[in-house]
């Protein structure tokens, strides 16, 4: 059976898989990265995960899929947010670069997101019934909205460091604008 699910799986898959692997590998060794950089991977998560709600669950769940998504993006996020950031990371205001340690929770994150998408994608081939029940939409909408928490409250804390540094212009202290 699991020769016929991966004989049955688009080329793009495995190219979107290999491309998110690469990504989440290199993240793994101390990087510099601008405030723009840390922002396009979240919103580009956040789209994978939202549409992975939506074309699965969508129609079916008359908006509690999405609504279960939103609960468990913003609870993760918060929890998340309220953290420090980790140690090691460091905001240049001059350059307007970020040092970030390596880490391998990016790359679990994005292979979280593309596995569970996957696996809903089989999942509902063999069961298209699955779609209607609220148990499995709720869960995995839930599960999506998890995963986004985490990217969108990592750039977040990153936003904020990037805040807190203080440019002195003509003897006044203001914020640095990023």
């Amino acid at each position: 059976m699991v020769m016929q699910i991966i004989s049955h799986t688009p080329t793009w898959v495995f190219i979107l898989f290999a491309v998110l692997l690469a990504l989440g590998l290199s993240q793994l060794q101390t990087r510099t990265a601008s405030l723009k950089r840390i922002t396009l991977m979240p919103v580009a998560m956040l789209g994978l995960a939202l549409s992975g709600v939506v074309s699965a669950f969508g129609k079916a769940s008359g908006g509690a899929a999405v609504l279960s998504w939103a609960i468990a993006a913003v609870m993760a996020g918060l929890w998340l947010f309220s953290r420090a950031v980790p140690q090691g990371t460091r905001y240049d205001a001059a350059s307007k670069l970020f040092t970030l340690p390596g880490s391998a929770v990016p790359l679990w994150l994005m292979l979280g997101i593309f596995c569970t998408k996957y696996a809903v994608g089989v999942s509902l081939g063999f069961h298209p019934e699955l779609a209607q029940n609220t148990v499995f939409a709720l869960g995995v909408s839930g599960l999506y909205g998890v995963f986004s928490g985490i990217f969108a409250a990592r750039a977040a804390r990153l936003w904020r460091l990037a805040g807190q540094h203080l440019h002195w212009v003509a003897g006044v202290a203001q914020r640095d604008p990023w």
